[in-house]
């Protein structure tokens, strides 16, 4: 068998594998299942091919694929196309780190683990916190996480979570809330960000969380410190998804009192195939430092005095009594997370900050070159690498016809937004040149 690229089906190979379990037919093989349940026809599937005609099959369903390397792209929405240094790819394709499992064993996993335990310091010098995890699935189910670890740590049932926050990370949300019992509370929004107004209405002894983005979901950068105010009036925990990037250049949360941040470290090394696998980080202050969900890595001396790193902290169900775990979120995504790492090191503190300067300029002179061409830029309000325009068309036939022209278009907000109706969510990051904005804003111009 190991000859072979896939497992044959010959009939000698089904006879000795019959054989080997001492079974002399298939019929015999399936006598236990009554005949009253039996499939009796032919299913509905073509007939196996050759191995060449299979290969050639599917290179041509993947040559149907849209690929970013030669479309450009103003799609965001939550996964953005960012530079990543080629050092990452050659990092993580090493077998010790692309077949690694969770590094129980310290004594022969110390590269991993150090791999993670910078993941967690860069992760917290970029959020201002205090304690990193050694990430998590993706942003959306670490900002869930987020909120339930709120739910049980202040005893209360209600989350506050903004519209502004993207629309597929509030649904994770309400699915964990509903099988924890917990009320889930949108705040609408105003002038494209959280309504504060509204938020002070909705906020008693019973909130537990405080959720916003920020940037929001709209690229619009969010009133931390009067969130921060209202949401620390009681005992309630303030809880902020962020873009790492974005945190580059703009005050990080933690410095604006945030007790729980979260996001996904997709800007950092990780493409965007097809909307993931990705990398959830969760960072929050000390005193919470025993009810974060997964593992943490941290940083001792062996016997000899020799710097080493161990696992700690290990809230899992599996590790500890259940009805004390925090969550029962059971791995995390470690070959990930090394991709940011190693790209966080390469690009270093000047290249994040560069980057993540290079996508406010990038995408306020695209909104600017909108406002020229005459096309309505819904809001004026700060942004990061993304902005709204109201087109007179709807989003999903102007995408149509922008990809016949070679570039893949925004994100159609009227999806989650009715009020947005032919609406585009603009994504400008550092990747895209001059001559691909002039072009894009030209196209979308023709079209209207």
């Amino acid at each position: 068998m190991r000859n072979h690229r896939y497992l044959p089906m010959t009939n000698q190979d089904q006879k000795e594998m019959l054989e080997a379990i001492g079974v002399h037919s298939i019929e015999e093989l399936f006598s236990d299942i009554p005949e009253s349940i039996r499939f009796k026809g032919q299913l509905n599937i073509q007939d196996a091919l050759k191995e060449t005609e299979l290969v050639h099959y599917f290179q041509g369903l993947a040559a149907k694929n849209v690929s970013l390397s030669d479309t450009p792209s103003f799609l965001g929405a939550g996964v953005y196309q960012h530079y990543i240094p080629s050092i990452v790819d050659h990092v993580i394709s090493r077998s010790e780190f692309y077949t690694a499992y969770t590094p129980y064993q310290p004594e022969i996993s110390q590269g991993e683990l150090q791999a993670i335990f910078e993941y967690q310091t860069m992760i917290c010098e970029l959020t201002g916190m205090d304690i990193a995890n050694s990430s998590m699935y993706d942003g959306p189910t670490a900002l869930a996480e987020a909120a339930m670890m709120s739910a049980g740590h202040t005893k209360n049932k209600t989350i506050l979570v903004s519209k502004a926050v993207h629309p597929e990370a509030r649904a994770v949300i309400q699915t964990n809330a509903k099988g924890q019992n917990l009320n889930v509370i949108e705040i609408d929004l105003k002038d494209g960000v959280t309504d504060l107004d509204q938020l002070k209405e909705q906020y008693s002894d019973d909130t537990a969380c405080v959720v916003v983005q920020y940037p929001n979901f709209f690229g619009h950068i969010e009133p931390l410190a009067e969130i921060e105010e209202l949401a620390h009036e009681k005992k309630s925990l303030m809880v902020v998804s962020s873009n790492p990037l974005a945190l580059g250049l703009l005050k990080p949360p933690g410095h604006f009192g945030a007790d729980i941040v979260v996001g996904d470290a997709q800007p950092f090394g990780i493409a965007t195939q097809f909307g993931g696998p990705h990398c959830g980080y969760f960072a929050v202050t000390k005193k919470l430092m025993r009810k974060v969900p997964g593992r943490l890595v941290g940083q001792t001396t062996d016997d000899q005095g020799k710097r080493g790193f161990v696992l700690t902290l290990q809230a899992r169900e599996q590790h500890i009594r259940r009805e004390k775990a925090t969550s029962n979120i059971c791995s995390n995504q470690a070959l990930n997370a090394l991709a940011a790492s190693v790209a966080m090191t390469a690009i270093g503190k000047k290249g994040v900050k560069e980057m993540a300067y290079q996508n406010i300029q990038k995408a306020t002179y695209a909104k600017n070159l909108f406002k020229q061409k005459g096309i309505d830029v819904v809001s004026e309000q700060p942004i990061f690498n993304e902005f709204i325009i109201r087109l007179n068309d709807s989003v999903a036939e102007t995408n149509q016809k922008l990809l016949k022209k070679g570039f893949i278009g925004g994100y159609d907000l009227s999806q989650y937004y009715p009020e947005l109706e032919n609406c585009m969510l603009v994504a400008v990051t550092e990747i895209r040149s001059k001559e691909e904005i002039d072009q894009f804003v030209e196209e979308v111009g023709a079209l209207q």
